[in-house]
């Protein structure tokens, strides 16, 4: 028994060093043995409250809630740039608007900055890839041309479509149903032995901009939700809009808030209309959970949820996302690894993390290297119970997208307070919140004398980060 068990172990050491030797990815650094699948689920526009396992007590999300209670709950996870293309460039890269430089909708992710993604990375180690959904980061032609960059691609251009559900489709399939058909395909192509990442991108729960029912549902779930008043969020008032600058009274937010909050019965159709796209999202990732068990798969298999934006639920009288509100720049985010021991599942973390974590922690749960030009930083060891000592406090925001129409914004947000700088007007107009005693970001205390040297201290560490994130 015992030469059979070394003679096991010297082959599998062989294997590991000729699959290593040649795949150059796995020769920069990646772990051979057992390396985890990845399950990427990004959504769009979801608000970190809307789910049951943030406290919310109405939404109905049983599977996403499920994930959360065995896995990792981060409560304070937050986007650097809240507008989608920047964001997914952002998620794609590990790295600020400021380093990837890509600020709209129209330029692609090409040559060695696509080269650096944790997409292309994976691929290049032996992972089978694969996108379905939204992508959203360049033009419909440099999109079309990512189809060579995946495995698997299913990806789809600009909202991935007018409509939710194709109007000259008789069967009414649903663009999230159709998103979960196309994931269990990839999962039933899955070879033994292959590592794969799977990238999901729902293009739930982000309106059909200008359509007569801007989040139309499945189906399905018309019925869900019919019964009851959503309350109203506590900042959708006219004194809370008011105390808005006036470039952002008149920005594009206000303009959207209009056909969806601007009177209670519109209110209650956008909340539940939006409520039951979540909803719908919540049965595909069910769907998932249960082709990962059919298939055996489930006990490798790295599962992560995430938000590619905060959004305004009516909030400060606006709609959309864009600036450094909490409701905006706030998002969902679960990693669920099977792996781990009993203890460290259901576990919550208070840990400030970003969109640009998300490509490090992929590549470090893979065994790869983490580029340097990675900005952000890997949540393994968070996982595991332990918070780096030098583990973020604050973080560095900017959004500089459409102009024209939504102001242009920086600024930073640390544990206890929130300092944005609207950067186009001359001289700059600054806010300043203190978050333990106004969680809600009611009272602008940048005029305050009181706390000119908090106001003066967060200018510099804007000043100061500005330049090192470039």
């Amino acid at each position: 028994m015992r030469r059979f068990c070394s003679l096991s172990v010297l082959l599998c050491s062989l294997a590991a060093w000729l699959t290593a030797a040649t795949t150059p990815a796995l020769a920069a650094g990646a772990k051979t043995a057992a390396r985890p699948n990845l399950v990427f689920i990004l959504v769009d526009d979801w608000r970190y409250d809307v789910l049951g396992c943030m406290g919310n007590p109405i939404i109905k999300t049983p599977n996403i809630d499920k994930l959360a209670a065995r896995g990792t709950l981060f409560r304070n996870a937050f986007v650097t740039t809240s507008i989608c293309a920047v964001s997914r460039v952002s998620i794609l890269t590990g790295q600020w608007q400021r380093r990837h430089r890509i600020d709209n909708f129209a330029t692609g992710l090409n040559g060695q900055p696509w080269a650096q993604t944790y997409a292309a990375l994976l691929r290049a180690a032996g992972y089978r890839t694969g996108f379905i959904g939204k992508f959203g980061v360049g033009n419909a032609k440099e999109i079309a041309a990512k189809a060579d960059a995946f495995d698997f691609w299913r990806g789809l251009p600009g909202q991935a479509g007018t409509f939710f559900i194709d109007k000259n489709d008789p069967t009414r399939k649903h663009k999230t149903a159709l998103f979960g058909d196309q994931a269990l395909e990839f999962l039933d192509g899955c070879k033994p032995g292959q590592p794969f990442c799977l990238s999901i991108s729902f293009n739930a729960v982000h309106a059909r901009d200008g359509q007569a029912r801007e989040y139309e549902p499945d189906p399905r779930d018309e019925n869900l939700y019919t019964d009851i008043t959503i309350p109203i969020p506590k900042l959708a008032t006219a004194a809370a809009f008011e105390r808005l600058p006036d470039f952002v009274k008149k920005s594009e937010s206000r303009k959207r808030w209009q056909p969806r909050f601007s009177n209670p019965e519109l209110f209650q159709r956008t909340l539940k209309d939006y409520y039951r796209l979540a909803t719908g999202v919540d049965r595909e990732v069910g769907r998932i959970m249960d082709a990962l068990a059919r298939l055996k798969l489930a006990d490798n298999t790295v599962i992560i949820f995430f938000g590619d934006n905060g959004y305004f639920l009516g909030d400060r009288g606006l709609a959309d996302k864009w600036y450094l509100y909490e409701e905006s720049v706030r998002v969902p985010c679960i990693v669920y690894d099977p792996r781990l021991p009993p203890a460290r599942q259901g576990q919550k973390s208070d840990a400030m993390v970003l969109n640009v974590d998300l490509a490090p922690t992929m590549l470090d749960l893979a065994g790869l290297a983490i580029p340097k030009k990675m900005q952000g930083k890997s949540v393994a060891p968070i996982l595991k119970g332990k918070i780096p000592g030098d583990w973020r406090t604050e973080f560095f925001y900017e959004h500089h997208t459409a102009a024209k129409i939504i102001p242009r914004s920086e600024g930073i947000r640390t544990q206890r307070w929130t300092y944005i700088r609207w950067i186009d007007p001359k001289p700059a107009v600054e806010e300043l919140y203190d978050l333990v005693n106004d969680p809600l970001q009611e009272k602008n205390l940048a005029l305050d004398p009181a706390h000119a040297a908090t106001l003066a201290d967060l200018r510099a560490r804007w000043e100061k980060l500005s330049k090192e994130l470039e």
